[in-house]
């Protein structure tokens, strides 16, 4: 491994993890890392997935005790058998799904374990002056009475950091902390993880955004398959150079797009309303879909896509509204008939939505499907021999590992599980494709080769209805991009024209003036 100072090599070093072994019954995790980590750098971990960085951390953090290897921190070997030991050290940890209790206020979620007491009493006055005077000497816009629940997923995030500052940590570690952020918020993380580090303060982001790599990182380590292929420092290098790393080749993301004339309407939704509960998911929503043509929905994260794409593949019934494909009216068919006429649908949660996580590879990829005539045999029964060549190309076009299709999909990684659906949804469909999160939780390798399907079904005439959370995602995929906004459409955008900047606003709630959206 090549250990790279930044300029000056007599800087402190924070963290330094040697020899770091992880071994899981059936995976080798960490092989053998050494990873090290100086005072005051914002310091990016990437690779695909199961490359072992949120393990790596996790041993970091005290969440898991290494097989073999050593731990010093700030030049001190130290053994971790639980978090409370990491945080006593100093070390703070913001997950990728937030640690807080939403009914409670940000002073009691930050306090929480470490309040001040006089005796058993909780001084909450005391906790809230203290987390004051932490906002003004980092520059935090927090309100501490404010409720949890109340507050957008950006404040989430800062409470976390604030979390960690209040119980006095000196190295922190993000997982994935872009995830959920408008383009305004991840700017807004990037003047915070500045100030940080001017207070002396030592980040580890874990990412696979590579935009925030460069933006944000001083240097950045690249795990491949448990092992380090290199740390850089973030200036001499690109983005290409990193994902070569990553992957051990080049990567073109988009699917090789191009320009081309879109054709008839097949999807419609007018003024389609839908309450879950009490609460409307989706509020006068309208939009068209056309042949040869991506449609992507951008939106912070629980802004009414779940809903949206459920609403159209049939998972939920609309209150109000009309959905029709080709013309025909969709509203109120099973999902069967609507999977009949064409529709494929990549649901959000690959695990509760789109698997039988206890059946096999070869299952699975007919499931819902298994109906079709190209199943059966002569005499209605399924055709096993069929199923299995069907199976074997899937696996193969899909590159589904391993490349067995008796294997259970629950031991499959998730990256794998999601070529599954993939895979079988888009083979399936013929007139429109409805595609939730269809990268989530995917590595960079795997991403490339569901763009470029979904690029394929496109130029094929098909219609694709995309939404991603990944706003980079949306604008190199889709020829219009749809803002979402608890549960409204802010307006569409021509994806050429469209800027991150405009996006944005309508992601956090701007609605674009009448007439200016090309909706047609």
């Amino acid at each position: 491994m090549l250990l790279l100072l930044q300029e000056g090599q007599n800087m402190e070093i924070a963290v330094e993890m040697s020899g770091i072994t992880m071994r899981f019954p059936a995976v080798l995790a960490n092989d053998s890392v050494d990873f090290m980590v100086q005072r005051g750098e914002v310091h990016a971990l990437v690779g695909e997935n199961g490359a072992g960085k949120t393990t790596l951390m996790n041993i970091l953090y005290g969440l898991y005790a290494p097989t073999a290897g050593q731990i010093k921190i700030w030049g001190k070997e130290q053994c971790f058998n639980s978090a409370v030991d990491a945080i006593r050290l100093g070390i703070g940890m913001v997950h990728q799904h937030f640690m807080l209790i939403p009914s409670l206020s940000i002073v009691d979620n930050i306090s929480l374990g470490e309040e001040p007491r006089r005796g058993v009493v909780y001084r909450r006055e005391e906790a809230v002056l203290r987390i004051k005077r932490l906002c003004a000497e980092y520059e935090i816009s927090l309100d501490p009475q404010a409720v949890v629940s109340d507050v957008s997923l950006g404040t989430q995030q800062r409470i976390e950091i604030m979390k960690a500052l209040y119980r006095q940590a000196e190295i922190i570690i993000l997982d994935e902390p872009t995830a959920v952020l408008t383009p305004q918020e991840i700017d807004d993380l990037g003047v915070m993880l500045k100030k940080l580090k001017s207070m002396g303060k030592t980040i580890i982001i874990i990412t696979h955004k590579l935009k925030e790599v460069i933006d944000f990182s001083d240097r950045v380590t690249v795990l491949r398959r448990g092992k380090i292929v290199s740390t850089v420092n973030t200036k001499d290098t690109t983005a290409d150079e990193i994902t070569t790393m990553m992957v051990g080749r080049s990567v073109h993301l988009g699917g090789n797009k191009t320009r081309i004339t879109k054709g008839v309407e097949v999807l419609r939704l007018d003024h389609v309303h839908y309450h879950d509960g009490r609460i409307e998911k989706l509020k006068d929503v309208s939009l068209t879909i056309h042949s040869g043509e991506i449609l992507g929905i951008a939106g912070i994260d629980n802004s009414g896509q779940k809903e949206l794409t459920e609403v159209i593949a049939g998972v939920r019934k609309p209150d109000k509204g009309s959905i029709t494909l080709n013309g025909q009216e969709l509203t109120g068919k099973t999902i069967s008939d609507i999977k009949e006429e064409g529709v494929g649908f990549i649901p959000q949660d690959r695990q509760i939505s789109g698997l039988a996580l206890g059946m096999s590879i070869q299952e699975n990829l007919i499931m819902g499907y298994h109906r079709k005539t190209a199943y059966r045999s002569r005499k209605l029964l399924l055709d096993k021999a069929g199923i299995g060549r069907d199976a074997d190309s899937k696996i193969k076009s899909f590159d589904i590992r391993p490349d067995h299709p008796e294997i259970l999909a629950r031991t499959l990684s998730g990256g794998n599980q999601q070529k599954i659906v993939v895979s079988r949804e888009i083979s399936n469909a013929s007139q429109l494709i409805i595609a939730d999160q269809p990268s989530r939780g995917v590595d960079i390798g795997a991403t490339e080769l569901i763009h470029q399907k979904l690029v394929e079904a496109r130029n094929s005439g098909m219609a694709v209805l995309l939404v991603s959370l990944e706003l980079d995602e949306v604008m190199l995929l889709s020829d219009r991009i749809a803002v979402i906004y608890d549960g409204q459409i802010m307006g569409v955008l021509d994806s050429e024209t469209a800027t991150r900047e405009q996006i944005g606003l309508m992601m956090a709630g701007v609605k674009m003036e009448e007439g200016a959206d090309s909706e047609k």
